[in-house]
């Protein structure tokens, strides 16, 4: 993505990295775990086309910074990481834009819309389900597919110190351990992860995000679904068909118990779909984005 303009925005204490191209709509796009804006550098040219994209860099993740971790882990909320991407967004001079995430960067998505569905014009998520409903409905497979979510959320410092004894193995075993092994990963892209995981107090902020999705973040949802509240913007999802998301969840019915509007399908890849399947997230992202230019 070099053709791209780098970007940092600062946000209260917090510094967001990213980068930007292209003409037209406005178009977010959020990574995953361990990764950085880099999963979206099949893709990012070709959207950049027809949308102005923007890829920003999680807090914690990246170049962005990594705050400290504080007691209820409010800091790594997903409410804080929406509360980011506005601010890099309105910093751009968008108030209302369409959003395309992978794992964790779509459980940040979804709170976006629900805190600020006027905002979200519509998103397209990959490879999640609803994190409150993953929690409430984990079997033997899933806990054994996703170990590292159990892992990380267990208190400090043993998973810092294990991450950090051998960072680069860490992300290496994580996306290794999929589907389709390292191998839909380009070199230059795994080097900029690994370049990545090694800038000090990553273990901490990767360790404090899944905290707070296993403890403050599902307190936000459960009074979401208390109150009634669904995501107005329209939504699609698209798994992975090799994955463990499809294979231990439900995913549309899930999403339709928080959403209004909700569309989707499997794809012939794993859970990495943006780097393992770039050409079907293309398709859907111009199929369900034309809306933007058309505004």
């Amino acid at each position: 993505m070099t053709q791209f303009t780098p970007f940092d925005v600062q946000r209260d204490d917090v510094v967001l990295h990213g980068r930007i191209g292209g003409n037209g709509a406005p178009l977010l796009l959020l990574h995953g775990h361990p990764q950085t804006h880099a999963i979206w550098h099949g893709i990012a040219p070709a959207l950049a086309e027809r949308f102005t994209v923007i890829a920003m860099d999680l807090r914690g993740y990246g170049d962005s910074g990594r705050p400290a971790d504080d007691a209820n882990h409010v800091a790594y909320s997903k409410r804080e990481m929406a509360r980011d991407a506005r601010a890099v967004m309105a910093h751009h001079g968008f108030s209302r834009f369409g959003v395309l995430a992978h794992d964790r960067g779509a459980r940040v998505a979804h709170r976006l819309a629900a805190d600020h569905g006027e905002a979200v014009d519509r998103m397209l998520l990959l490879d999640i389900a609803p994190t409150l409903s993953m929690y409430g409905n984990t079997s033997e497979a899933f806990a054994r597919a996703y170990w590292h979510w159990f892992f990380l959320i267990q208190p400090p410092p043993l998973p810092e110190a294990l991450i950090a004894s051998d960072p680069v193995r860490y992300v290496r075993s994580v996306m290794g351990g999929r589907h389709a092994g390292l191998a839909p990963f380009a070199l230059e892209v795994m080097a900029e992860y690994e370049r990545c995981i090694v800038i000090d107090g990553t273990a901490e902020s990767i360790c404090a995000d899944y905290r707070a999705s296993a403890t403050i973040d599902l307190v936000h949802d459960r009074e979401d679904v208390a109150a009634g509240r669904k995501l107005a913007s329209p939504l699609r999802v698209l798994w992975g068909e090799h994955g463990a998301v499809g294979k231990c969840f439900d995913v549309l019915a899930l999403w339709r118990e928080v959403a209004h509007h909700v569309s989707g399908h499997s794809v012939p890849c794993g859970h990495y779909v943006p780097e393992e399947a770039p050409d079907a997230v293309l398709a859907e992202a111009f199929d369900f984005f034309s809306p933007l230019n058309k505004t």
